[in-house]
């Protein structure tokens, strides 16, 4: 076996020829599972109304991501910190997978209705603009639609099937089990400076429980997910290299290349999507990374774009705010702004937290 296959420390050749095993293991199982999907026809059907024209589009995508994963684990599994972040990547894949299979049955049909009046109308939560186009989703709405339509207010223009979803406290506990399962390996006691303790089980699990999550709500644009965390991820290898110690970049390196591996088929316009399988998979994968590795803070500052779409999704279903569709992406381009612009803007504004947290680290910390 070669050596580096095995030791537990990496050079900067070791660690580029990882880089390269997992970019072009990911490239390959991406190109051959969409292959089978594309066969298999299973194919997404977005909900939101600018993205209808993306029916079609081969789904599940990340499921390329475990067997490059599983090749991974093969290589290194004698490295303690690329074992357990790949362990639960796969885990994670694993959950996410089953949400993907469930969500391939059909729930119901949600009606697609245009205000054809020329005044503002209520539907459900939303105000909607003349000729503006929204889906009659919630009760309230349902409940709404057929008086609206017999006053000639609005018009059904579609319909979008709404697909077969776990319940929110499933999904919640299917995380809880992932972040438990990190937590089992023992490898995290200490993060950000402070010695956890039994608080290592809830520490990990609220990490993994946001990672995912935040990861999961900005998978809704070509790219989007996989570029931000890769850019994350790639600043954290730079952070590593920076400031060390050189154990951080090998987790980070394999997020990283498994982002750009994917992102060549599904940057704009995407030929395949990574579903939850794959958002799953780079959820607990980075959240596991950054615990292992020490680095909340700077892990934390990077992911700030997933984070803060959560917070205002939070505060959208708290009715504190009102969008007039979820999440926050999805707002944008539903008042104009284009796909490209929007995940360059997110990617940009990525970038430039990891920047701040770099500077700060050499000058203020």
């Amino acid at each position: 076996m070669i050596r580096i296959f095995l030791c537990g420390k990496m050079n900067n050749t070791d660690m580029l020829i990882l880089f390269l095993i997992t970019l072009c293991a990911t490239i390959f199982f991406t190109w051959y599972i969409k292959r089978i999907l594309l066969q298999a026809k299973i194919a997404d059907n977005p909900i939101v109304s600018e993205h209808r024209h993306k029916s079609g589009t081969p789904t599940m995508g990340g499921i390329a991501f475990l067997f490059t994963i599983s090749l991974i684990i093969a290589l290194y599994y004698q490295n303690t910190p690329i074992l357990i972040v790949s362990f639960i990547m796969l885990a994670g894949g694993i959950v996410g997978l089953v949400d993907d299979l469930i969500g391939l049955k059909v729930k119901e049909v949600q009606k697609i209705v245009v205000n054809i009046s020329n005044e503002v109308i209520t539907l459900g939560r939303l105000d909607v603009e003349p000729n503006e186009e929204v889906r009659v989703a919630t009760p309230k709405a349902k409940a709404e639609v057929d008086d609206l339509l017999e006053a000639g207010k609005v018009k059904v223009i579609g319909e979008v099937p709404i697909k077969t979803e776990p319940e929110e406290l499933e999904k919640i506990i299917c995380q809880i089990v992932l972040g438990f399962i990190l937590a089992l390996t023992g490898v995290i006691t200490t993060l950000g400076g402070f010695e956890l303790g039994i608080l290592a089980i809830p520490v990990v699990i609220i990490g993994v429980l946001g990672s995912i999550n935040s990861v999961n709500l900005i998978d809704g644009m070509d790219g989007l997910a996989a570029g931000i965390v890769g850019i994350a991820s790639f600043a954290c290898c730079i952070y590593g290299y920076l400031f060390g110690p050189a154990t951080i970049i090998p987790p980070f390196l394999i997020l990283t290349a498994l982002c750009l591996g994917f992102l060549v088929f599904n940057k704009f316009p995407a030929s395949i999507f990574m579903g939850d399988t794959g958002s799953f998979v780079l959820g607990t994968g980075y959240a596991a990374a950054v615990m292992v590795c020490d680095i909340p803070y700077f892990g934390v500052l990077v992911l700030g774009v997933p984070i803060i779409s959560v917070v205002v999704s939070l505060l959208h279903r708290a009715h504190i705010i009102k969008l007039p569709v979820e999440p926050l992406h999805h707002t944008l381009n539903h008042y104009g702004m284009s796909e490209i612009k929007i995940v360059l803007s997110y990617w940009a504004v990525t970038a430039l937290l990891a920047i701040v947290g770099i500077l700060a680290k050499m000058y203020l910390f």
